[in-house]
């Protein structure tokens, strides 16, 4: 069965008050996207939160509710903010264009119109909105494997979320760019992938596991390397790296290499702390919640020995930040997924 012209085409929102210029853009437009019309702020706004186009063509010279009010009006709307808007406008003062810029509009484009130009500025917005799309889509398809494996774990709660959330604000802290750090809150949910690999019988079992049982849990970081697999992807490549050595120890007794200090990747040393603090000021079907301080009474402890002591410190500095998070994403607050992801055998679990 083909695609609906909805399904395949792009939509975008034209908005002007003078029919002559809805033509001419109609007319440059019509073969490529799938076209919306308002001659009124107020009509644009409805039209926009009802059909949330990728793209808004809005006319500034209009008579009641201006171009630059119905800017306003669409980013302060979280159903219509992230819609890209381009003026298009007979202004060409810099102040003008100054003013459109800071209420949120992404490009100009002046009148008399010249069809290559609003077709080249059009696809080439169209573009970045396809890569923010595609970017969102990634990372709630990893965010969705992440939970699997914790639903997997009797896990149902916001715990992928939170610790990527932290992982990158204390990356952020130990000097990452923003790229980087955005890029390890996207991977850090995969941490525990391998846990679908784990026997039921073991993986819930309500008491202590024995040795042998032990030795198979111990598994499941080599198994989440396999499943992430090895690609020329950087996310990818970061997602198997936290997966296979979240639970090395800065002292050499961790699983499954025994890495030992700096050997360890950073970004699973980032991820240990901020798995580990989670685990243990959340509450389990096995536990109760600890209070911040009697978790980071653990971090001290055990920094130097299981934690790299550089980044305990700084998640101390931190803290207010992660605080933030924590209530934030707290598991009274369970909602839809918007964006984020223990650890020791004895205190957090396996």
């Amino acid at each position: 069965m083909p695609h609906s012209d909805r399904e395949v085409r792009p939509t975008i929102l034209v908005v002007d008050d003078e029919p002559t210029n809805l033509q001419v853009l109609r007319q440059i437009l019509q073969d490529d996207y799938r076209l919306l019309f308002a001659r009124d702020g107020h009509k644009a706004l409805e039209l926009a939160a009802a059909e949330k186009p990728q793209l808004i063509l809005l006319d500034v010279m209009m008579p009641g509710m201006t171009g630059h009010d119905t800017c306003l009006a669409i980013k302060q709307n979280p159903a219509t903010t992230h819609i890209p808007v381009i003026f298009v406008t007979a202004l060409s003062d810099v102040d003008d264009e100054t003013r459109g810029f800071e209420l949120g509009a992404v490009d100009y484009i002046t009148k008399p119109v010249s069809p290559p130009i609003v077709r080249a500025r059009v696809r080439n917005h169209l573009s970045l909105v396809r890569i923010d799309e595609l970017r969102e889509s990634r990372l709630q398809i990893i965010q969705r494997l992440g939970l699997a494996a914790e639903y997997k774990d009797n896990e149902t709660g916001l715990h992928v979320i939170r610790m990527s959330h932290y992982s990158k604000t204390l990356a952020l802290a130990a000097g990452w760019t923003a790229a980087s750090a955005d890029e390890l809150l996207t991977a850090a949910p995969m941490h525990d992938i391998g846990k679908i690999g784990i026997p039921d019988h073991i993986l819930l079992k309500p008491g202590p596991l024995t040795p042998e049982e032990w030795g198979v849990m111990k598994r499941h970081p080599i198994i989440g390397a396999e499943i992430i697999g090895e690609h020329s992807s950087s996310l990818l490549k970061l997602a198997r790296q936290i997966a296979l050595c979240h639970h090395e120890k800065w002292n050499g007794t961790g699983y499954p290499n025994g890495l030992m200090g700096e050997d360890i990747p950073i970004e699973a040393r980032i991820v240990a702390v901020a798995d580990v603090f989670d685990a243990l000021t959340t509450e389990r079907p096995y536990k109760k919640a600890w209070t911040v301080e009697a978790a980071l009474e653990v971090l001290h402890k055990d920094a130097g020995s299981h934690f790299d002591p550089k980044l305990v410190e700084l998640f101390v500095q931190v803290l207010p930040q992660i605080l933030e998070i924590k209530e934030r994403w707290a598991e009274h607050t369970k909602t839809k997924l918007v964006a984020d992801p223990i650890s020791d055998e004895s205190s957090a679990g396996s």
